[in-house]
């Protein structure tokens, strides 16, 4: 059995962007994670140690928010590589990270870029 887990719209204020501005003002992002990972076990346990904690998935997040990228797709590029190598076991990966209030001459609620990932 495979588990889908998601936390949504975590929310972040951080630098990326490509202008100065961007860069010194900063801004919020929201990150969208969906995963799965073997969690049979998990669903008949009780036991944290048998699937991929979505606190553990946060904290790698977090981390990654805290690293200033240019662009949206070389953040959620880094994010998506560093969730795989710290669980190997996802099966399944989709990610959205999106801008809010992006810089472009008009009102836009947001920007996003979404990366999806399948392991078999």
């Amino acid at each position: 059995m495979n588990v889908l887990i998601e936390l949504s719209e975590m929310k972040f204020y951080a630098f990326h962007g490509v202008s100065a501005q961007e860069k010194a003002v900063g801004n919020i992002f929201t990150v969208d994670i969906s995963y799965r990972c073997p969690s049979s076990e998990a669903c008949s346990s009780d036991n944290i140690e048998d699937t991929v904690s979505y606190a553990d998935v946060y904290c790698v997040v977090k981390k990654e928010m805290e690293c200033p990228s240019r662009l949206l797709e070389h953040l959620a590029a880094r994010i998506s590589t560093s969730l795989k190598a710290g669980f190997p076991q996802l099966t399944y990966l989709k990610i959205r990270v999106s801008k809010a209030n992006p810089p472009l001459g008009g009102e836009v609620k947001s920007a996003s870029v979404v990366i999806e990932h399948e392991w078999i």
